[in-house]
């Protein structure tokens, strides 16, 4: 019997797999293409990232948002160098197998894995495998909250028109697409000293805005900046940004969702890497402390409760009513929602999207908000919030805490 077992190879499986590692515990990580590179970008604001992933910064820039006006955010922006921040992870003595989790079956005192023909059992199994969640299932009860985007990268002399070197476009919510409809903006943020990743983003939309709808948008608005769109692969994301909390038979016993499948992922951004990283530590040493002390039926437990401690719950909640009050606003005012966002002061905007505990700071942030907007976007908020449709999802989750 090993101590911990991992499922999944991205960032966040090999953050969790790594700090447990390197506290001593005997840790595996498996994976159907354990050697596959990883092709996603991954951003993340610079004070975010703890202090050993800056190394693994590939450019850095100052971040700015553009609603109907542009607003400087006031701090940096940092896009990772996958293939550094992956050597610094795997040196940590972590076994990696080439397979996948064909079955868990928790027991009280771990939990037995099919491996495709070979058992092994573990101590805590991590299911790591993103959204989809292939260990724990994706609970989907309604329509999935998707971001989708389209991106390229492109020179940075050729990006000029919509970035300057040592910027980065957080939202660029102007139209220049040229089309009606479901807003989208552009993301553009430098990706190396020469590169940058022009992207075509829809935030959050049930069901996500299609890729075919995106590229075109991307077509037009670098024809509107006299951008040619380069040769070559495209950048294509889609992922849920409300995937709900697994249900409490799942995380009170030893298998454990982490990263994106846990879920992770901040509903205005879609961020969720810079938050592994940083939780990766703290979940490893409650496994550590929990088997130190011979409770191998509450490792699985202390891991859950030091990701999801109840202020983590609580902003959780905040934030997936914010999400369902965004959903609802007219397409046209998403750009003026933002504009009033971004002029909020740094705290408020700061404690919204990073302090995924801090249940006072996101709760002013939001207050703020309120108070500064006009009557139409307060309004539309308060519908927003108490639309039965969002309270209804809300309230499955709230029943599994």
């Amino acid at each position: 019997m090993i101590d911990v077992l991992v499922a999944g190879g991205g960032p966040a499986g090999w953050a969790v797999a790594a700090a447990c590692a390197r506290l001593g515990l005997n840790t595996e990580l498996v994976d159907p293409a354990p050697d596959r590179p990883w092709r996603a970008t991954y951003g993340a604001w610079r004070a975010e990232l703890p202090t050993d992933a800056l190394a693994a910064v590939a450019a850095r820039s100052r971040g700015e948002a553009i609603g109907t006006i542009r607003h400087q955010l006031g701090w940096e922006y940092a896009v990772l160098d996958n293939a550094v921040l992956r050597e610094q992870l795997a040196t940590a003595p972590v076994r990696v197998l080439q397979g996948r989790v064909r079955d868990a079956r928790p027991d009280p005192g771990g939990v037995t894995v099919d491996l495709g023909g070979r058992e092994q059992r573990a101590a805590v199994l991590f299911d790591a495998t993103g959204a989809a969640r292939s260990v724990l299932g994706a609970q989907t009860r309604r329509s999935a909250t998707e971001q989708t985007a389209v991106g390229v990268l492109v020179d940075t002399d050729a990006a000029r028109n919509v970035v300057t070197p040592g910027s980065a476009l957080f939202m660029d919510w102007r139209p220049h697409h040229g089309e009606p409809g479901w807003p989208t903006f552009l993301y553009a943020i430098p990706v190396t000293s020469d590169r940058v990743l022009l992207e075509e983003t829809s935030l959050a939309r049930r069901p996500g805005l299609e890729l075919s709808a995106l590229r075109h948008r991307l077509h037009a608005r670098l024809a509107h900046h006299r951008i040619a769109v380069p040769p070559g692969d495209e950048e294509r994301v889609r992922f849920p940004v409300d995937r709900p909390l697994p249900a409490p038979g799942d995380w009170r016993g030893p298998v454990v969702p982490f990263g994106a499948a846990s879920p992770l992922v901040h509903p205005a951004t879609g961020y969720s890497v810079a938050t592994a990283l940083r939780l990766a530590p703290r979940v490893a040493t409650a496994v550590h402390d929990a088997l130190s002390r011979g409770g191998t039926a509450a490792a699985g437990t202390a891991a859950w409760q030091a990701v999801w401690s109840p202020s983590a719950l609580a902003v959780h909640a905040l934030r997936r009513r914010s999400l369902e009050s965004l959903l609802r606003l007219p397409p046209d005012r998403v750009p003026d929602f933002f504009d009033t966002f971004f002029a909020l002061p740094q705290q408020h905007r700061w404690a919204y999207l990073t302090g995924r505990e801090d249940v006072r700071g996101s709760a002013a942030a939001m207050g703020a908000l309120f108070a500064t907007a006009p009557w139409w976007l307060r309004r539309r908020l308060v519908l927003g919030a108490l639309d039965p449709r969002g309270l209804s999802a809300l309230s499955d989750e709230v029943n599994t805490k």
